[in-house]
């Protein structure tokens, strides 16, 4: 297997870099592994870790996964192809004297597929993570509000958003809104009695013009949202504390507990799900009702007249209206044709001499794009303290170490993502001048992308297109219709 050892300078753990160097090819060599190189990190530097930023550029290039292959990998210590790649550390400290960075970068690699491990003993970086984080506790601001908020919680007082069917009511308590109420046992009514399925129902709530309390449409993720929460059994439930009693129930026990058998039944396979990629994602819309297109990846299974089993894998664009609301039409188009189609039709724009138009002023666009950065800053900064939430949980035993792995190297991957956007901007920032020449730059980038297009990892060829495309327009026909970004 590639190693790839990564280090600290001016030192680190007592060792030197050249020290940590050797140490790391002693270990390739003790270990049977292809020492490939290594990538090095200043203390100094505080938060940036620019050699950790092009360590992942290179384990990204070198685990490109064969179509349908997840690039995630939550067990650190799982077996992966003999392409993949080792990342040696002297310990989860390697990586930034931040725990909170630390583990984000950690993640982020078990996200890519490499597995990490220490330089010295079978140590699970995981749990040494963990170990850091129970160490730790009581130091953090953070801490005590949750301690504050649990309080609160034990009393069954209401903290956030209350559910639908319900508003704070006096003493912060909550209280039962009739209209709403109708609607919940409705809902149940439909999937127990009548037997309708979750996107049926979605249907019929639609249809007889019941709308949700922001007065839009009813979705599957809101009908299983509400079958699912046990707050309509009387059971006020946050931050780990569970009240019974503490409202009004809308749901008897019997149903609930039906309703959860039943969901549960619907579930004919147990295997986890993986996360499916699709280039167009957001910037893909209907061509009928203006909402988005949305990928869907389905296995199907099927037996020949020989008696042979095959399978099959289908990925393809879907009104999201229809989907999740059963209104609109199957508008679908097969993913890999539609996503081809929207390349050529690019290519094509810009060969015959089209392109991005000229820009405004250069102050006017700076202002804007430093609007997008800090909107994209403040989306880290939700998915870092989702991160803390998830090793906070799985460190007081309220999930198991396993699925905080699971959950945390989903949120490392939404952050990488961002910050591919936010590099990629910075670095198309720095050509611009004038508003001629920004609107060369961006069309030679685009171009460029093009012309590179099978060898750019996914993460690019998604950004590029977020960058260079505000919507593509889908009808049945099979035409589309490309609006370039301002």
């Amino acid at each position: 297997m590639r190693a790839i050892g990564y280090f600290r300078e001016p030192s680190y753990g007592g060792r030197t870099p050249a020290e940590q160097n050797k140490a790391f090819l002693e270990f390739c060599a003790r270990e049977g592994h292809d020492g490939t190189g290594t990538f090095v990190d200043s203390a100094a530097t505080g938060g940036e870790a620019p050699g950790f930023r092009q360590l992942l550029l290179f384990v990204r290039d070198g685990l490109t996964p064969l179509q349908g292959e997840s690039r995630t990998n939550p067990s650190p210590h799982g077996e992966r192809s003999s392409s993949g790649i080792l990342v040696v550390v002297q310990d989860v400290g390697a990586f930034g004297g931040v725990l909170r960075d630390a583990s984000r970068r950690y993640f982020q690699l078990a996200g890519l597929g490499a597995s990490v491990v220490a330089l010295e003993g079978e140590r699970d970086i995981a749990e040494d993570i963990l170990a850091a984080w129970r160490a730790q506790e009581g130091g953090h601001a953070g801490d005590r509000v949750r301690i504050a908020m649990r309080r609160k919680a034990v009393k069954g007082e209401v903290l956030g958003r209350p559910p639908y069917g319900y508003k704070v009511g006096s003493q912060r308590r909550l209280e039962v809104i009739p209209e709403e109420a109708v609607v919940v046992r409705y809902i149940y009514r439909l999937y127990l009695n009548e037997d309708l399925g979750i996107r049926l129902i979605a249907r019929r709530l639609n249809q007889e013009d019941l709308k949700t309390r922001r007065g839009g449409n009813w979705s599957m993720v809101s009908i299983r949202d509400i079958l699912r929460n046990r707050v309509y059994l009387g059971t006020y439930s946050r931050f780990g504390v569970k009240v019974p009693g503490s409202h009004t129930a809308l749901v008897s026990a019997d149903d609930f507990r039906a309703a959860q058998d039943r969901l549960s039944a619907r579930r004919t396979s147990h295997a986890p799900r993986v996360a499916s990629q699709f280039l167009l994602s957001g910037i893909v819309q209907c061509g009928y009702c203006g909402n988005k297109l949305i990928g869907v990846s389905r296995k199907q299974a099927w037996q020949r007249r020989s008696g042979e089993r095959v399978s099959n894998s289908y990925r393809y664009y879907q009104c999201e209206s229809r989907t999740n609301q059963s209104v609109c039409s199957y508008h679908t188009r097969r993913a890999a044709d539609l996503e081809t189609q929207v390349c050529m039709q690019l290519a094509e724009m810009f060969a015959s001499g089209a392109g991005f138009a000229d820009d405004p002023d250069a102050a006017e666009v700076r202002s804007g794009e430093q609007v997008d950065r800090e909107r994209l800053h403040a989306r880290m900064k939700s998915i870092d303290r989702r991160l803390d939430g998830y090793i906070d949980a799985a460190s007081k035993g309220r999930i198991t170490k396993e699925r905080m792995e699971k959950l945390s190297v989903t949120a490392a991957a939404d952050r990488l993502a961002i910050e591919d956007v936010i590099e990629l901007t910075d670095r198309r920032l720095s050509r611009y001048g004038d508003r001629h020449q920004r609107r060369d730059a961006r069309n030679r980038d685009l171009v460029d992308l093009l012309a590179a297009w099978e060898e750019t990892p996914f993460a690019a060829r998604h950004a590029g297109l977020r960058e260079a495309i505000t919507r593509v327009t889908v009808t049945d026909d099979d035409n589309i219709t490309i609006a370039l970004r301002a």
